[in-house]
């Protein structure tokens, strides 16, 4: 139960709640209570002047009388005393605990607007104060007024109750709140909990209502980009695979058929030469594949290193250029390079070469006999473009996004004659993104091709890994 995250949640809101209304409560209380008390003293005080100055007008004994019958029939009780300290009248019998009140010997330092002798009304049976009656100057005696301590306790005590009452009111409806607000905070938790257990079954179809304009908004947003994320690469992996078995099966069904057939004693010389050639072939087309998925295993697995060095990319094009010849060569195909006297970069010589070879080798199978290919090296203030461009058939637009994709090919039904397996591109653009660069195309069906390399000027480093 309290491992529940709503319990959770709603325990440590009560707990806040409680400890900010329990003091708040008690400095209310405590503010209200020595209100009340001043209240009753001011009141206590200003009854005694009252009477203080009625007799001050008209000392009498008549009026002396008139002030205690009126203070008989009230909760509070009246002592008057002459100059001397002694009682002349009062409105109720004199007790003890009032005749030590009476009897204090500081007449002197009571000032004319009358003093509060007694407060402790927790303590004390009664709170009293001292009044003192001055006429023409002359000091004539003191009304003391009393209230008994249990008035206040009593008006103490219904303020007391009220607190009680209202404090458990608002303790039920805190919990009450604190209920809702927890589950309206823990609901959406919990349905992304269920998301996520859902997502680690392999079910990736998980709806969120992603509305919300705060953090839990946020986060369902995420866990929904996520399934679609996971169900996408899911696809992703289920065709990678397909297309890998496809790949691998097709060059050992070669293989295989292509050996029984040399091994029969009836065939030719000249067709046994022609399937060794064959055989030949489609062994080089698997090593190349899987030294290609090594590759890319290697790139998944960021060890995948990238030795920078300082070279003249001239020399490096005319080096690439060389090692293409023969191709080019084959298919009358005319490759013009153009790059800057001298100009310095600092890449990985044999992992440029192979982003080169790449793209010149689609180009070199998807160009007609006797057209151009062009390789073109421009600069500015921050990059260096490497632009190959070719005159073959181009690239559909909606396929361009997916150019670079594993075993991604435009031509689905293509031959294996006319293309590899579609790992070149996505090998070039892993490379180069690990230098720091990027790698884009642009393409026009029926006018070609053209890749942009665009490499970081300036950078020194002489090693750099995939993170």
């Amino acid at each position: 139960m309290l491992n529940k995250l709503s319990v959770k949640i709603g325990l440590l809101f009560f707990l806040v709640i409680i400890i900010v209304e329990i003091t708040l409560f008690y400095i209310l209380y405590t503010n209200l209570v020595n209100d009340r008390v001043e209240e009753v003293m001011g009141d206590l005080l200003a009854r005694g002047n009252t009477h203080r100055d009625v007799l001050e007008e008209n000392y009498t004994a008549s009026t002396l009388n008139h002030v205690a019958i009126m203070e008989s029939e009230s909760d509070f009780i009246v002592v008057i005393t002459n100059d001397a300290g002694e009682t002349i009248t009062s409105s109720n019998p004199i007790e003890p605990e009032m005749t030590a009140v009476i009897e204090h010997k500081d007449h002197d330092g009571i000032p004319d607007e009358g003093v509060i002798l007694q407060s402790d009304w927790s303590n004390e049976k009664y709170v009293s104060t001292d009044s003192p009656i001055t006429i023409n100057e002359t000091h004539r005696g003191h009304v003391f007024m009393f209230a008994e301590s249990a008035n206040i306790k009593r008006i103490i005590g219904q303020l007391s109750q009220q607190f009680l009452f209202v404090g458990l009111l608002i303790i039920f409806l805190t919990i009450i709140t604190v209920l809702i607000l927890s589950r309206v905070i823990a609901q959406p938790l919990l349905r992304m909990k269920k998301a996520t257990e859902q997502l680690s079954r392999g079910n990736h179809e998980v709806e969120l209502y992603t509305n919300r304009k705060d953090e839990l908004g946020e986060l369902a947003t995420s866990i929904s980009r996520l399934s679609k994320d996971l169900e996408r690469l899911k696809n992703e992996r289920n065709e990678f695979l397909g297309s890998i078995s496809h790949e691998l099966r097709t060059p050992l069904t070669y293989m295989k058929g292509y050996t029984d057939i040399i091994s029969r004693k009836d065939v030719s010389v000249k067709d046994r030469n022609k399937y060794i050639k064959i055989i030949q072939e489609e062994t080089g087309h698997l090593t190349e594949l899987i030294k290609n998925l090594f590759e890319l295993a290697k790139i998944d697995q960021n060890e995948f290193s990238i030795k920078k060095e300082k070279i003249i990319y001239g020399e490096l094009l005319h080096t690439v250029k060389a090692r293409i010849q023969p191709a080019i060569d084959e298919r009358k195909i005319k490759l013009s390079v153009f790059c800057p006297d001298n100009l310095v970069v600092s890449v990985d010589p044999e992992r440029i070469q192979q982003v080169l070879l790449n793209i010149l080798d689609n180009a070199i199978k998807y160009t007609p006999k006797g057209s151009n290919i062009g390789m073109e090296v421009s600069q500015n203030k921050h990059e260096i473009l490497t632009t190959i461009s070719d005159t073959g058939a181009g690239i559909p637009e909606e396929d361009i996004p997916y150019v670079f994709e594993r075993l991604y090919r435009s031509e689905k039904s293509r031959s294996r004659s006319n293309g590899g397996s579609g790992l070149g591109l996505t090998i070039a653009k892993e490379i180069v993104q690990l230098h720091g660069g990027k790698i884009e195309l642009e393409s026009t069906p029926g006018k070609g091709a053209v890749f942009i390399i665009s490499l970081q000027k300036g950078d020194t480093n002489e090693e750099s890994f995939i993170d």
